[in-house]
């Protein structure tokens, strides 16, 4: 078993430090205090083929595997888990469903403008009325005589919803035949019929822009149609199997940061005459917290490695996701508790790890739904 990276991966993780530490990190603070979204380095990570990592060039990506995604991802995440959010939505739920199920057209159409950087892309499945439930939507799209839908309704907690310029849509063109009747369509946010809600105040990943949007008589035309009329709950439950290793990703990154900040403070930082870190105490959270961290990253890494082999990688993407996110709020607690009434404090960024860390273990899908997801693989029952 080789638990090395090859020079490929090890080149792309390099540009992403590299970006993530001269331009990312120093605009973090401020980005997450204004909320406001950051363009110029979403252009930057674009540029360096950060936003279409295992696009193919032809489609203007960078050609690489899930493992370099993964180590790119880290090294964002780290530096700002908001920036990450948008990679991450770029990378796996808005590219990847197109490569898999979009044509040659749609790919070259959608995909480049998006991988190079120059567009933000978004994923819209959730609803106010349907998080977990998908199969629940009433977002409608009714098929017109010549092929082409008239799309209504809502869709809530879209990421990036507030900037995309293109967005993968699932609506329901068939109501009587449940998961079997939705489908998935490639909206231009440009185009009439198409709404965008108030930006969610959020608790964390504040610079990554949400909102609610919404469709009113909007026309996708029979071209716009993403694989099959009916195929859409498939294509974005696989979306989500590959959204969940960038989450998880994702939540490595803030986990690092957190703890790496941790392991700097318990060596400065001194009470009763000695650094905090010769505490037992102390020493067994560290402990603690770097068994759950290099676990997350194994977990993570397998997932992406089985991914890049062609194998099915469902369950451990679910198992890299829930353990990734649930170590991270763990960790970046300690890490808040260790830190004290600092802790606390907008002075130092392990109260932001804290806010960060908590979205996910809810999005592409919940810690409840990954544990579903887990068992259900390995008992076959449902």
């Amino acid at each position: 078993m080789e638990f090395g990276f090859n020079e490929e991966q090890l080149m792309i993780q390099d540009v992403a430090r590299r970006i993530a530490r001269e331009k990312i990190a120093p605009s973090a603070e401020h980005h997450d205090r204004t909320g406001e979204f950051p363009l110029e380095n979403i252009r930057v990570l674009g540029e360096n083929g950060l936003m279409g990592i295992e696009v193919p060039t032809e489609y203007g990506g960078a050609g690489m595997d899930p493992v370099s995604y993964v180590l790119a991802m880290v090294e964002v995440a780290a530096a700002d888990a908001a920036h990450s959010t948008i990679m991450s939505v770029n990378n796996s739920l808005f590219c990847n469903g197109i490569l898999t199920h979009g044509t040659e057209a749609q790919k070259q159409k959608y995909v480049r403008a998006i991988a190079e950087g120059s567009e933000i892309g978004a994923f819209a499945l959730t609803e106010p009325q349907s998080g977990s439930d998908a199969t629940a939507m009433r977002c409608r799209a009714v098929k017109q005589a010549d092929g082409s839908f008239v799309v209504n309704g809502k869709k809530s907690w879209i990421t990036s919803g507030p900037v995309a310029k293109y967005i993968v849509l699932f609506a329901m063109t068939d109501p009587d035949k449940g998961s079997r009747g939705i489908t998935a369509f490639l909206i231009d946010t440009a185009r009439e019929g198409f709404g965008r809600g108030k930006t969610e105040p959020k608790l964390g990943i504040r610079a990554s822009a949400t909102c609610e949007i919404e469709f009113n008589d909007y026309v996708v035309q029979p071209d716009e149609v993403l694989g099959q009329e009916g195929e859409g709950f498939k294509i974005a439950m696989g979306v989500l199997d590959t959204g969940r290793i960038g989450i998880a990703s994702q939540a490595v990154g803030i986990a690092r940061a957190a703890y790496e900040a941790t392991i700097a403070y318990v060596k400065e930082r001194k009470a009763f005459g000695a650094p905090i870190g010769t505490f037992q105490m102390t020493q067994a959270k560290i402990a603690d917290m770097k068994c759950k961290l290099d676990a997350s990253l194994l977990l993570t890494l397998r997932a992406a490695w089985l991914k890049g082999q062609g194998r099915k990688f469902s369950a451990e993407a679910a198992m890299a996701k829930l353990t990734a996110s649930e170590s991270a709020m763990w960790i970046a607690h300690q890490a808040v508790q260790i830190h004290g009434g600092m802790g606390y404090s907008k002075e130092m960024p392990v109260e932001r790890y804290f806010r960060d860390a908590k979205i996910t273990e809810i999005y592409e899908g919940t810690s409840e739904i990954q544990r579903l997801v887990i068992a259900r693989s390995e008992t076959g029952l449902r």
